[in-house]
């Protein structure tokens, strides 16, 4: 008598073996999905190989805010204070919250691109927590926001930037930045769901230009006319940077630490609560 391999069981388990694509899988049971923790970092690490794959990404996270330094100290700095040594010891946290900032906006270009190469329509067919994409990706930047706030640092050191409060300030101020830079990106993830196209994303980051050159970025918005400095005073990027300053100046004190790590907050609840509502949506 024959028999059939729907007769044959597997050895000491009374089951009989799987057959077709089944039978790739390894024997056992099937593991269990990751956890939200798990499969946001998955999605970061893909971002952050994203990097090591488009090198020239890195263009405006390390040669932009190089050459924007070197500028501004070189242009101006003999006319705002005096000369380039001692305009560098008050540029410099404002170019690097500009250059962090800028950069925050290749989120929503990445994400509009993905979306039109439907890698995002793959992602959301996955058995994971389905904001694990969005909060990924942004995890990823975090690593390119570092890297623009270590070269413009680099550079400033080479320029004469001696900060009083030494390496904890320094390190203190830049954790200060990227928290905040994570929180303005989800701002860009909204873009990123509700334009067409990278190009328009592009575009629309251009509106970081005005908002951080109407800060006390760099000048002393004592010298500006009142009008000019009420905005000044109620623009955020104002209040980013005169942290940054401080806790790099040693002054751990400064209320303004905390009025950044709440509106961080609160950019985060409002705009990554309508990020996943137009995601989820979509």
């Amino acid at each position: 008598m024959t028999t059939t391999s729907s007769d044959r069981t597997l050895p000491g388990s009374g089951v009989p073996p799987a057959t077709g694509p089944a039978a790739l899988l390894p024997p056992g049971e099937r593991p269990l999905p990751p956890g939200p923790v798990a499969a946001s970092l998955a999605h970061g690490w893909r971002a952050v190989l994203r990097i090591r794959h488009i090198p020239e990404q890195l263009i405006d996270a390390t040669a932009f805010p190089i050459m924007m330094t070197l500028m501004y100290t070189y242009l101006f700095g003999g006319a705002i204070s005096g000369s380039a040594e001692r305009y560098i010891q008050y540029v410099l946290p404002g170019m690097m919250a500009m250059s962090v900032l800028l950069t925050s906006a290749g989120t929503g270009t990445a994400l509009n691109a993905d979306i039109e190469r439907g890698v995002f329509d793959r992602f959301r067919t996955l058995p994971v927590w389905r904001p694990a994409a969005l909060v990924g990706m942004i995890l990823g930047d975090l690593v390119r926001y570092a890297m623009a706030s270590a070269a413009i640092l680099a550079v400033g050191l080479v320029l004469g930037f001696r900060p009083e409060g030494g390496v904890p300030g320094v390190l203190a101020g830049v954790a200060l930045l990227v928290a905040f830079a994570f929180a303005f990106s989800w701002i860009w993830t909204m873009f990123g769901l509700l334009l067409r196209s990278p190009a328009s994303v592009t575009s629309v980051s251009m509106l970081l230009f005005p908002l951080t050159f109407l800060s006390n970025a760099f000048v002393d918005p004592a010298t500006m006319p009142g009008w000019l400095r009420v905005v000044v005073e109620i623009n955020p990027v104002t209040h980013l940077i005169a942290a940054i300053r401080g806790l790099m100046a040693g002054d751990w004190s400064s209320g303004e630490t905390v009025w950044v790590l709440l509106s961080g907050a609160l950019i985060t609840a409002v705009f990554g609560t309508l990020t996943m509502w137009l995601y989820n949506r979509d």
